[in-house]
């Protein structure tokens, strides 16, 4: 090959790498440049990797990127609180209605559901395997731990997951914090069930992780199926009287998307391993997890294929969803 066309060739690769570099500078500018949308959200959200499926088509229609802050439903909460987050997906009914009630939320919307379910090792030495009730089967596990057969994992983290773990150790009558074969963890939903797989413990979890999960661990579902395990997610945007700064328009557009027809649908249609992990609730809440306003959320934000696309001032307008409580 003669100089000039190594000079030529030269030239052409250096062409082509400033061309390739201007690319992803523009790209990495744009993606600095873009407004910030903080979602306060839990670690069994995340884990599932739904976020990761629906988020895209949210972010790519508005030109904004969503900040994910995953921790459990009631740190979630308690930063929404401090101000630190645009808008809420969490899972503890009661505690989104006071969230609600003391003014930092303007409304709060069912937006889909999955269930828990009791995981254990495979040898179950609590006795538990296709017991339907899950106070029946927290009875049986704590009677086997007492025994010295068997250990709990609990999350400890006042999570969703670990509230809904009280409720049902409230109605056995039974208060295992404390008890040698009570293991609390203190941890996320992932990290908690490495722990349970390691030292072959039963473990109360939400159907989307373990979903998500289960190839990688021992243990197997031994109980599920009783109607305190329906696990209902709701969205909340926070309050703009309480925190004027934050970035309530985009936090509307995503509660928006996420109750719309073609939100729904891309719940319904995230699959792991072909199972569903989670289902679509808006509208149907009443009849599906007992939910008290589902009427007064259809009054708030319409059919769901009036949703995607409204712009939010027009949302405001119809609802006054930016100033109700």
């Amino acid at each position: 090959m003669s100089r000039w066309s190594q000079r030529r060739t030269r030239i052409a690769i250096a062409v082509v790498i400033v061309a390739v570099l201007g690319v992803t500078v523009g790209l990495a500018a744009w993606e600095y440049g873009r407004p910030r949308l903080i979602l306060a959200t839990t670690t069994s959200t995340y884990d599932s990797g739904l976020l990761d499926y629906l988020l895209p088509e949210f972010e790519n229609r508005y030109l904004v990127k969503v900040d994910i802050v995953s921790v459990g439903t009631g740190q979630a909460i308690a930063t929404a609180q401090s101000g630190d987050a645009d808008v809420l997906l969490v899972h503890a009914r009661a505690s989104e209605d006071q969230f609600v009630n003391d003014g930092y939320g303007v409304h709060r919307v069912c937006v889909m559901y999955n269930d828990f379910i009791i995981i254990g090792p495979p040898s179950d030495p609590a006795g538990i395997l296709g017991q339907t009730s899950a106070t029946t089967t927290f009875k049986k596990i704590a009677a086997a731990g007492d025994a010295g057969n068997a250990v709990f994992i609990s999350r400890g983290d006042n999570s969703g997951t670990h509230k809904k773990e009280l409720v049902i150790w409230d109605e056995t009558g039974i208060d295992p914090v404390g008890k040698s074969w009570y293991v609390e963890t203190g941890q996320g939903m992932g990290d908690t069930l490495t722990v349970a797989d390691q030292q072959l413990g039963y473990c109360l979890v939400d159907r989307g992780t373990w979903l998500s999960k289960k190839n990688t661990l021992g243990l197997i579902v031994l109980s599920e199926g009783d109607q305190i395990l329906l696990n209902p997610y709701g969205m909340i945007q926070i309050n703009p009287a309480m925190y004027p700064d934050l970035n309530h328009e985009m936090a509307q557009n995503l509660v928006a998307f996420m109750i719309s027809e073609a939100g729904q649908a891309k719940i319904a249609s995230y699959t792991v391993g072909g199972e569903v992990l989670f289902k679509p609730l808006y509208g149907k809440c009443a009849s599906i997890t007992g939910c008290s306003t589902q009427s007064a959320e259809l009054a708030h934000w319409g059919p769901i294929s009036g949703n995607f696309g409204t712009s939010t001032a027009a949302l405001c307008e119809a609802h006054e969803c930016c100033h109700c409580h």
